[in-house]
């Protein structure tokens, strides 16, 4: 019997609140950094190629944006889930995606992550807010996962070797896919074993992505190592190039940080060699990660030591704490690319985690060659290649295993909603009718009667005693959107409605439908002229406005949308918006009339300070706009996205002057 056991327990840390989702769907292309042009594609291997250019995310539909919280931290107390043996202590946050935080070996007392000190939200993960350190498990498309900052169902099933493993799983909403994530110690092993399986429930191929994401320490004498003698080099100017490993422009790459820019590596692992990265320091000791051979990828992400990496890392963080770098293991050669999933298909594999002990002079060595056979040899001996693979087939048995009751964490209902939609039968992973919620409530009763709930119908709108005109959709903005084809299909068939064309306008924008998504909006707009559609329509104008279309029109309906709105969030995130969509048609004046309907509080954030400077510069006073950067102590965009460089092309507008160091987030070259 081993000697396993999974608890719950309470983890305080100084945390700045993830907040409240943006009520307004995401519409527009995601500005995610991970694309090359179509040209660079047509260079590349015929496979890498046909997988960077499969499938690629129209927006992040159906999930929403995560952008309300700030940098304001007080300590909080977050729900863990240990899972320990006498070798191995892993403390899992089961309410932010299922993210290992720490790896603790016992009997050297070394922690093998980095574990950061704080819990701080950044733009980074594909529908904002993320954070740093730990083991992640980024599933679905390209860039940190949906999931970063919310729950997962997790509960107890039997290990292999007779102990506890600790399941974790969810429905990943962009791909429609359920997955889990199953963790055990074996009885006196130093490694952590981790189950992972997606499936394909649907009579459709879909797109798979999965990158295991490891934080580990960076010092200057950490070196990551991998069997491979080549890699492909993507950097923030977006570009893909193969290149040798580990010198490459007069530096050895292998050190993180001996790169100035931001980075990642993406190896080519041969494919009969074993899978297997590691990070190691100046002693030859750190972390090592394996798996069997369908994870076959392996990358290293680097921040630099330029000073947009350093001041991301010190955003992420807090001054003073050490710096770290990515190991990561996923199902791909490159994290641009995704992979087909048969119908009714899965992948599955195995990925152990452990420390490892080399001998210092071979690791850092001049011989390529000689240091990743030393840390090669150490890994056979630590954990030989032959036992993973037994460890994946004695788990495969279990990965069917329904989890005890109760749950030790309680996911989102979305899989709940989909499992009665759809009939899909998904042993080990339930999703059961208990842990449908508010959200999925209307959707529900579409799937039972066809109509979708639409309450406040043009009929029972008007104006308020003292208030804008009443939305129509009960005086908030109306739930989330579910847009895949087959709830596309329900709602099509529905009655029309105000509440019906309205999502059903969403699900054709993301179904690349546009004129009849607008068709949607303007009878929605039609039946009770609410905020939310006319925030589409105007969406959909700006859109076009790219080409020069309708600048001055999607600029009346953002002014009309803001004049309808009362729910103080909402209208927060709808002037986000508004701004600059009216500052490209040329209109400051009511560019600056509606910043200035936001309470004072709102205003002082850094995202509507930027704004206001920006709205200054096309006023022509750039001396009231640089004193916004410079006064005081400036302003912090809380939720400023991984590469943009909005603070340094407002800058730029203001003046010749290099961008003070607080603002230089840059990711590539100037």
């Amino acid at each position: 019997m081993g000697s396993t056991t999974v608890r719950s327990s309470i983890l305080t840390l100084p945390v700045a609140p993830v907040g409240p989702e943006n009520p307004l769907p995401p519409l527009l292309p995601l500005d995610e950094m991970h694309t090359i042009e179509e040209s660079e594609r047509a260079a590349l291997p015929p496979s890498m190629a046909r997988q960077v250019g499969y499938e690629p995310l129209s927006s992040v539909l159906p999930t929403r944006i995560l952008d309300g919280y700030g940098r304001d931290r007080a300590p909080a107390g977050l729900d863990t889930l240990v899972i320990e043996s006498d070798r191995l202590r892993a403390t899992v946050l089961p309410g932010l995606g299922g993210r290992i935080h720490s790896l603790h070996h016992k009997p050297t007392g070394r922690e093998l992550l980095y574990t950061n000190p704080v819990l701080q939200p950044a733009d980074f993960a594909l529908n904002g807010a993320w954070f740093s350190g730990g083991i992640e498990w980024n599933i679905g498309a390209t860039g940190h996962t949906t999931l970063s900052c919310a729950p997962v169902h997790a509960a107890v099933v039997p290990a292999p070797d007779g102990g506890e493993m600790l399941r974790l799983w969810e429905w990943e909403r962009l791909r429609d896919t359920p997955f889990q994530v199953d963790l055990w110690l074996p009885e006196g092993s130093d490694f952590l074993y981790v189950g992972a399986r997606t499936r394909n429930p649907h009579d459709r191929t879909v797109p798979v992505y999965w990158w295991s994401n490891i934080a580990v320490p960076e010092e200057e004498r950490t070196r990551v190592l991998v069997p491979a003698e080549e890699t492909w080099h993507f950097g923030y100017e977006r570009s893909l190039r193969r290149i040798p490993v580990p010198h490459w422009r007069d530096a050895d790459r292998s050190y993180p940080l001996r790169s100035e820019f931001p980075a990642d590596y993406f190896y080519e692992v041969p494919v009969e060699a074993r899978k297997w990265i590691a990070s190691l320091d100046e002693h030859g000791q750190g972390l090592v990660q394996t798996s069997t051979d369908l994870l076959r990828g392996r990358k290293l992400f680097v921040w630099g030591h330029g000073p947009g990496g350093r001041r991301w890392q010190q955003w992420l963080t807090e001054p003073g704490t050490p710096g770290y770098a990515e190991i990561q293991a996923g199902l791909a050669r490159t994290q641009l690319e995704h992979i087909p999933l048969e119908a009714g298909e899965e992948f599955a594999w195995l990925e152990a985690y452990g420390p490892l002990d080399a001998d210092p002079a071979a690791v850092h060595g001049d011989d390529w060659d000689a240091a990743r056979a030393e840390v090669e040899g150490r890994l056979e001996t630590a954990l030989p290649r032959a036992d993973v693979d037994a460890a994946y087939a004695a788990w495969r048995p279990y990965a069917d295993t329904d989890p005890a009751e109760p749950r030790l964490a309680t996911g989102s209902g979305w899989g709940a909603l989909e499992v009665v939609r759809g009939g899909h039968l998904l042993p080990g992973t339930p999703f059961p009718e208990d842990t449908l919620g508010e959200e999925q409530q209307p959707w529900l009763e579409l799937l039972k009667t066809g109509r979708l709930p639409d309450p406040g119908r043009a009929a029972d709108a008007g104006r308020g005693p003292d208030g804008p005109e009443r939305d129509g959709f009960g005086g908030t903005p109306p739930g989330p959107t579910l847009v895949s084809a087959a709830w596309r299909d329900q709602l099509e068939c529905a009655p029309s409605g105000p509440m019906t064309d309205y999502h059903l306008g969403i699900a054709q924008w993301h179904a690349g439908d546009h004129a009849q998504a607008v068709r949607s909006w303007e009878r929605s707009c039609a039946a009770a002229e609410t905020p939310w559609a006319l925030r589409c329509l105007a969406v959909a104008d700006a859109y076009d406005a790219a080409t020069g279309l309708y600048p001055q029109r999607a600029a009346d309906r953002f002014l009309a949308a803001v004049e309808r709105v009362s729910d103080g969030h909402a209208l927060a995130a709808l002037i986000r918006e508004a701004v600059p969509v009216l500052l490209a048609a040329d209109r400051p004046a009511d560019a600056r009339a509606v910043l200035d309907r936001l309470p004072p509080e709102e205003r002082a954030r850094g995202r509507c300070r930027l704004l206001h400077a920006r709205i200054l510069v096309a006023e022509g006073d750039r001396e009231a706009a640089r004193a916004v950067f410079t006064e005081g102590d400036g302003f912090e965009v809380d939720d400023l996205r991984e590469g943009d460089e909005i603070l340094n092309d407002t800058w730029s507008s203001i003046t010749d002057a290099p961008i003070p160091d607080r603002y230089e987030f840059r990711m590539r070259p100037a």
